[in-house]
């Protein structure tokens, strides 16, 4: 494998593609607007929701430039470390340039009009994590026509209506996520609009987790947010003693949070 597949701090196929399979749970997508409503930004939300049990982190910023992005994506991963995957939205070029600076990037997540996933694979390697959005049945057929172990995981939705993608398509509700899901072999991540009330019904749905950007990136405690977020995934009520705020990661949220204040 070359270099740019073997970079990223050593994600082996049991780390990137193995925990990306099956059982997701909670996938953070960072919205930068939205984390900084309370002042605490892009960093200290990641850091906090990893810590109440987030398992997936995709870096988001459509408007940031290459430089900024890989910027921004080398300080997730290096806050984050193994504690969850970190993959990068739609910048398959962003992706390749963290993980040969050795930065713990999984791999990618694409959309239909970006770089083909059988690209992708290639340049990133087997090991890799390859995500891609898929909402229509013709989508999945596609999907299901590449070789197998192209994509890992399938991004499904929109849920419901989103503000934090202007250009989404018609929402698909619990029963629309359902029949797509049962199309296909490949994990489905269900995105867009997904609140606390979503999360049993999607998971009875057949989503092997759940993408969420404002109902965690926008709370004043973020970490509560996602660890609620687990809670309804796993089917329990949240155990509010479980973060111990000696943890050295949990006083980093705390450090940025008063930087940025």
């Amino acid at each position: 494998m070359s270099g740019a597949g073997t970079s990223g701090a050593g994600i082996s196929s049991a780390g990137a593609r193995g925990r990306a399979a099956g059982d997701v749970g909670v996938y953070l997508v960072t919205d930068g607007a939205l984390s900084d409503r309370h002042g605490i930004g892009v960093l200290g939300v990641v850091r906090a929701a990893v810590h109440g049990g987030v398992r997936i982190v995709q870096v988001r910023d459509k408007d940031a430039s290459a430089r900024d992005l890989l910027a921004l994506t080398s300080a997730v991963a290096d806050a984050v470390g193994d504690r969850a995957l970190v993959v990068v939205d739609d910048r398959l070029d962003v992706a390749l340039a963290a993980r040969h600076a050795g930065h713990r990037v999984a791999g990618v997540h694409l959309g239909q009009a970006d770089v083909p996933v059988e690209v992708a694979r290639a340049l990133l390697g087997p090991d890799a994590h390859v995500g891609l959005t898929a909402n229509t049945p013709e989508h999945l057929a596609a999907v299901a026509r590449l070789p197998h172990g192209t994509v890992d995981l399938l991004g499904v939705g929109v849920v419901h209506p989103t503000t934090t993608k202007a250009d989404h398509p018609p929402a698909l509700g619990h029963d629309g996520f359902a029949r797509l899901a049962r199309a296909t072999a490949v994990p489905c991540v269900a995105i867009g609009g997904v609140t606390l009330d979503d999360v049993a019904p999607l998971r009875a749905a057949g989503a092997a987790g759940v993408a969420v950007a404002s109902g965690i990136c926008a709370s004043a405690d973020p970490g509560s947010a996602a660890a609620a977020y687990v809670a309804a995934w796993a089917g329990g009520l949240p155990d509010a003693g479980r973060r111990d705020p000696r943890d050295p990661f949990l006083q980093a949220v705390v450090t940025d949070h008063e930087a940025d204040a």
